[in-house]
């Protein structure tokens, strides 16, 4: 080899590595620079979209009122306060009707009702609404219907109609007159924006794959029940999680040190592990070659030496409040998010895995942040290595039940409960059992020390609408021997969604209150436990003359109870029925009743030749007491019943309906008289008295130790302390014991008489006020 080919030797690869790392810089730099404007245009989509959700609200609560006003005009106009004085409902619906081009239809009604109650189905439930909501507020309303076939926007007012007393004016409405706003407004191709009202989307515009996460950025409309929702994609974050403005920064400076490599006269050199050899020079000799400097120790290989952490920073941080003794609950982008939704569904699928279980069933209750929840929570769960069945929406015992039919042994309910709307939480069943006590808090140490399991490959996702085979699968067991008419009232829970098909599948005759499901729950809060709440069933049960009205919570695992009279049929009292008939084909049962029920339930139970057993408050409980003790029934005060004979064992309120109609249909008597029969004492419903947070279990066991004491105004009661303290004395009893999901003492009392009961509430009280000075107790 000749010295010029020696020499050039060196040069030529130098400078084809610095061509080769000029190039990884700039492609590196494009990267960087793609991602950064990538993710500026999918945040300028995000502001562009805002700000058309923003013309949209303004837009529609401009019609509305707009609307509202022109209806208060015509009705306070010479020729409509003429016809109303006259008592002539045709002239004054004539007069409207022509005081405003292109209305639809008017109708004047009296205040009654009669007419739309006379068939209510026909009518439309949703018209029968709007019209009851503008007596009731006395006030203009406006909403959308189904009338005509069709959306349109529908408008009330109250009147009074001459002699004949109150009335009220229907105006029927071209839908277009509300969303005509929407003609002028531009959604992002890439985003997604809907005027809702309740569940329904009434229109929507962009990209309607992105519905299910619209409603983080939802915005009410007023007090009108409407809302605009709307969504964008996730903004994917770019390399080394770097947002957008980093990322451009990062392909600048790239960019620089290529330019300066290929182009620069000071460019940087790259690094030689001798000296390059000078023109006439032959290289180092061997001598010269031993006394260089020594080779740079090589670098460890990759995947040597101990794995680094788990990450342990904000990413596994979530707040160890949501998880409570029964199930996760938190309140919706300050405790729960997105992000906390996904370990928590890799913390559960974790779970899965140890048992060595990967099958499970995922569903969620019509709240407004179900549908971003779930799908976090399944990403989670899919990390793991979990396949899940998504049925969407769907009541909890649904969800149970889905559990059972697709033999997956494992389910998770995304559901607030009767929580108020902003909240939502998670109910888990694992392999069969209800998650509940320290195995919720391992959920929560999983997270905290990063034990989550990261499977090779995810986990399979399919859907699934159960709903029909769970009708199926009770309407094949129970029917009625003859027609009841019923109201059932979800209180714009989920269950509204089952509620009317299942029972009409079972023989009954059904009037549907507040069935649509709506996340917000407008009309009232969906817990039968609080008389305030059946307020509204008892007046529509005696406005139709129904047999009896049933309530159920917001995910449908509860059932509250209202006699045509308006009586309020306690939960207690119906697991004595439910007991009665369950005993009659298995005599010597055991049943499990939770400690705030009638302790004339034990005797009852007893009587008709089963074997109570009284128990801990709570559902998860409960449903491991009754797998342990293979028990064929059980409920609780709160409206859960627990049905194993002739179906799983777990709470279901739809069931439960199901179950007692069935009862009540074998008799001859009329349902009032069968459930007056029932054994009563005076009694009070579930009591509760804040306190601060952390401090309930403390306060009840300070109570607890001083009824124990021999001098104890309480030494002549028999005393359990398996859930609180429960005083039961001859003629009556006394609780009190800590709320298991929020900062409250629980009370109830009951006695033979007033005197009894006035009695045994005093001690309490006596007892209690030491322990809360300046606190009223309220009973």
């Amino acid at each position: 080899m000749s010295r010029a080919t020696a020499e050039g030797q060196p040069r030529l690869t130098s400078k084809r590595n610095g061509l080769l790392l000029v190039g990884i810089l700039v492609i590196l730099a494009v990267w960087f620079a793609w991602s950064g404007v990538r993710q500026w245009r999918q945040a300028s989509v995000g502001q562009a979209l805002e700000q058309s959700r923003d013309q949209g609200v303004q837009g529609v609560q401009v019609a509305i009122t707009g609307q509202s006003a022109q209806l208060r005009k015509l009705v306070e106009s010479e020729r409509v306060s003429t016809a109303l004085a006259e008592g002539d409902a045709d002239a004054t619906a004539l007069a409207v009707r022509e005081g405003w081009p292109g209305t639809e239809d008017v109708q004047v009604l009296t205040a009654d009702l009669g007419q739309a109650y006379a068939d209510p189905k026909a009518f439309g439930y949703a018209r029968l609404g709007l019209l009851e909501a503008a007596i009731a507020g006395d006030t203009v309303v406006a909403r959308v219907v189904r009338d005509a076939g069709g959306q349109r926007l529908g408008l009330a007012v109250p009147v009074q109609l001459g002699t004949q007393g109150p009335a009220v004016i229907y105006v029927r409405q071209p839908l277009l007159r509300l969303t005509g706003i929407f003609d002028q407004i531009r959604v992002p191709s890439a985003g997604y924006l809907a005027l809702r009202q309740g569940s329904h989307s009434i229109i929507e515009q962009g990209d309607p794959a992105l519905s299910g996460g619209a409603e983080g950025l939802a915005r009410p409309i007023g007090k009108s029940g409407l809302r605009l929702a709307a969504a964008v994609p996730d903004v994917e974050p770019g390399p080394l999680g770097l947002g957008a403005i980093p990322s451009l920064i990062v392909a600048a400076l790239l960019l620089a040190i290529a330019g300066m490599l290929q182009f620069g006269k000071g460019r940087v050199k790259l690094p030689r592990r001798r000296a390059a050899v000078s023109e006439g020079d032959h290289g180092p000799t061997l001598r010269e070659s031993l006394v260089q400097d020594p080779l740079l120790e090589p670098a460890p290989a990759a995947g040597s030496g101990p794995p680094p952490p788990l990450p342990t920073g904000p990413g596994h941080e979530v707040p160890e409040g949501i998880f409570r003794a029964y199930d996760i609950r938190g309140v919706i982008g300050r405790e729960l998010t997105p992000q906390v939704a996904v370990l928590i569904g890799q913390a559960i699928g974790s779970v899965l895995q140890v048992q060595g279980l990967r099958d499970i069933v995922v569903g969620r209750d019509g709240r407004l942040s179900g549908p971003e929840l779930t799908a976090s929570l399944i990403e989670g769960l899919r990390r793991a290595g979990c396949d899940v069945t998504d049925i969407g929406l769907a009541p909890t015992p649904v969800v149970y039940f889905a559990s059972f039919h697709l033999r997956a042994g494992s389910c998770v309910a995304v559901t607030g409960s009767h929580n108020p709307p902003d909240y939502n939480g998670f109910k888990i069943v694992v392999g069969g059992e209800t998650l509940s006590g320290d195995a919720i808090t391992e959920l929560y140490q999983r997270i905290r020390d990063g034990q989550l399991h990261v499977a090779a490959e995810p986990g399979s996702l399919q859907q699934r609408d159960v709903n029909a085979d769970y009708i199926q699968r009770i309407a094949d067991d129970v029917q009625l021997d003859r027609p009841i008419k019923v109201v059932a009232d979800a209180g714009n829970g989920v269950a509204g969604e089952l509620a009317q098909p299942l029972l009409e599948a079972i023989g009954a005759e059904v009037i549907p209150l507040y069935c649509d499901v709506d996340g917000t729950f407008p009309n009232h809060h969906p817990d039968p436990s609080d008389p305030h709440n059946l307020e509204d069933l008892i007046q529509t049960v005696k406005r139709f003359d129904a047999d009896i009205g049933l309530a159920f919570d917001g995910d449908g695992d509860r059932l509250g109870v209202v006699t045509r009279e308006g009586r309020i049929i306690y939960a207690d009292r119906l697991l004595m029925l439910f007991a009665a008939d369950v005993l009659q084909r298995n005599p010597g049962a055991l049943v499990i009743y939770d400690v705030k029920c009638s302790g004339k339930l034990s005797d009852y139970v007893l009587r008709n030749g089963g074997s109570p057993m009284m128990w801990k408050t709570g559902h998860s409980l409960i449903k491991a007491k009754m797998r342990e003790t293979d028990a064929e029934l059980a409920g609780e005060m709160s409206g859960h019943f627990f049905f194993k004979e002739r179906w799983f064992g777990f709470d279901d309120g739809l069931y439960a309906a199901s179950r007692l109609l069935e009862i009540l249909a074998q008799r001859d008597e009329t349902p009032s008289e069968v459930l007056d029969e029932l054994p009563e004492s005076v009694s009070t419903p579930e009591l509760k008295v804040p306190v601060e947070s952390g401090t309930p279990h403390a306060l009840v066991s300070m109570f607890v130790s001083a009824a124990q004491v021999e001098e104890s105004p309480f030494a002549g009661a028999r005393l359990s302390t398996i859930d609180g303290l429960r005083a039961d004395f001859p003629d009556g009893w006394g609780l009190l014991r800590a709320s298991n999901t929020t900062s409250v003492l629980v009370l109830r009392f009951e006695g033979n008489d007033a005197a009894a009961l006035e009695r045994i509430k005093a001690l309490f009280r006596e007892q209690l006020q030491p322990l809360l000075p300046g606190v009223d107790l309220q009973f």
